[in-house]
């Protein structure tokens, strides 16, 4: 066994063994503490860095705690094989993809994940509003739009809001985006500064993450269980953090909702620290058992959560709007923000959006897609059942546009995926969309865009792309 080397920052505000904890998990996610090795006991590591045992101690705790080191009695302290077991791109490339890794399909391919039924959309209708509005452009419209959004796309966004998720805002509180990732640019440029700690779900949306690492920001990989984000984790290992990024109503990937008492926590937490909270609202619009849950930032007194929405999961991706709700505060910082990275959005486009919202046909859109997406993924997981019996688990989330589907015996499912993409199919391996945190195997199935009729021939394709079963 090899001394891990650690340097502790005396100026550092951050508690000892928190920089210890925080280095130790730097090291494991950039290779250089191998899954598998021994760490120095407590007594020599303390030894090294000069500090108290009880300090290291505690670090070793903090880490415990997220699964990353087993404590082994007489056979010391490993780094988890989980942890870290899957491989990292390196810091300067992180934008990039690594070889294994595929692009994301442009088109629209079985099972891709993030897709609205794209045949079910009213185009004749749309193209009859953006017709009539780019026939009644006047001048003016032809100048640079206004950066925060068309007032009038804004207006509708907000009285959406107050109805549909009981956020009360005001239009100038709404920053019409460029889809999510617009809003996160806009974060990233109005609030963040490198080095700062942001925690971020594990498992979690990869592009999200990988925007944050380009801004510099600090990652700190958050757990989630069955009653999402684990909150005290986030509290314990990067207790001053400056943003906390989740998808609370249906976690991405993994469809689990974050339970009261986490969200009264994270709440609170964003209070005291003077952090902030970016409530990513994705895909809220489609549930399908029980009550529909309130947004995180209807509950939100402090004003300490940003809540970003988009139209990409709603209407269709290519449209690429979003939304941003901010606080009173920050609204002049991320309209200069908007001024400096976009000068916003076309305003074309706006403009048939809010035409769209104001005469009814979004509501009455999504209320066709909720019963289309139920009737769609209950057909699929039917076929699924149907195919593959005891060789699958589905897990079926009270909401959104996925199904996770697990095969007992398989250990590698990113090759499941690769295999299914060889043949025109767009599954997600589970696996390639966390950090550091083991969530088991699986196949993330989207739903939306495979008609009925059509369920069990994409899911006899599946099989014959991945020989469940045979111990792959």
């Amino acid at each position: 066994m090899h001394d891990v080397s650690i340097a502790l920052d005396p100026d550092d505000q951050e508690a000892i063994y928190l920089q210890i904890a925080r280095r130790i998990r730097a090291a494991v996610i950039a290779g250089a503490i191998a899954p598998g090795r021994r760490l120095p006991s407590g007594r020599a590591l303390a030894a090294q860095l000069g500090v108290a045992r009880g300090t290291v101690d505690a670090a070793y705790g903090v880490l415990a705690g997220e699964g990353a080191i087993e404590t082994r009695g007489a056979g010391g302290t490993i780094v988890s094989r989980q942890f870290g077991a899957r491989p990292n791109v390196p810091a300067q490339q992180s934008m990039l993809l690594s070889p294994e890794e595929p692009a994301a399909p442009t088109g629209a391919l079985p099972f891709q994940l993030g897709l609205p039924a794209l045949d079910a959309f009213p185009r004749p209708l749309w193209a009859g509003l953006a017709a009539r509005i780019a026939r009644g452009a006047r001048p003016d419209d032809l100048a640079y739009p206004d950066p925060a959004g068309y007032a009038g796309l804004r207006q509708a966004i907000a009285s959406y809001l107050r109805v549909g998720r009981g956020i009360a805002c005001r239009p100038d509180q709404v920053m019409v985006t460029a889809g999510f990732q617009g809003a996160l640019a806009l974060v990233r440029a109005a609030l963040l500064h490198p080095g700062d700690a942001v925690w971020v779900e594990d498992p979690g949306y990869p592009a999200a993450r990988q925007a944050l690492e380009a801004a510099g920001a600090r990652l700190v990989p958050i757990r989630v269980d069955r009653d999402g984000m684990r909150v005290a984790s986030g509290m314990t290992a990067a207790p001053r953090a400056k943003l906390a990024v989740t998808t609370p109503t249906h976690q991405s990937p993994l469809g689990v909702s974050l339970s009261l008492p986490r969200r009264l926590a994270l709440l609170a937490w964003a209070a005291d620290a003077k952090a902030w909270v970016l409530e990513d609202d994705y895909d809220s619009e489609f549930r399908y058992t029980g009550h529909a849950l309130p947004a995180l930032k209807s509950l939100d007194q402090a004003n300490r959560v940003l809540y970003a929405g988009s139209f990409s999961k709603v209407l269709f991706p290519a449209l690429r709007l979003g939304y941003l709700v901010v606080p009173d505060e920050l609204a002049d910082a991320f309209t200069r923000a908007s001024r400096l990275l976009t000068a916003g959005p076309p305003l074309l486009e706006q403009q048939v959006a809010a035409a769209f919202m104001d005469k009814g046909h979004f509501g009455r859109h999504l209320r066709k897609m909720r019963v289309l997406y139920a009737s769609r993924r209950q057909a699929l997981a039917q076929a699924l059942s149907a195919r593959f019996g005891k060789h699958v688990s589905i897990e079926l989330a009270a909401g959104g546009m996925h199904i996770l589907a697990r095969f007992p015996g398989s250990t590698d499912d990113g090759n499941l995926a690769r295999r299914a993409a060889q043949i025109g199919l767009a599954p997600t391996a589970l696996s390639g969309l966390t950090m550091v945190h083991d969530c088991g195997q699986g196949l993330l199935l989207g739903f939306t865009n495979v008609p009925e009729h059509t369920a069990a021939a994409m899911v006899e394709r599946l099989a014959s792309a991945i020989p469940i079963g045979q111990g792959v």
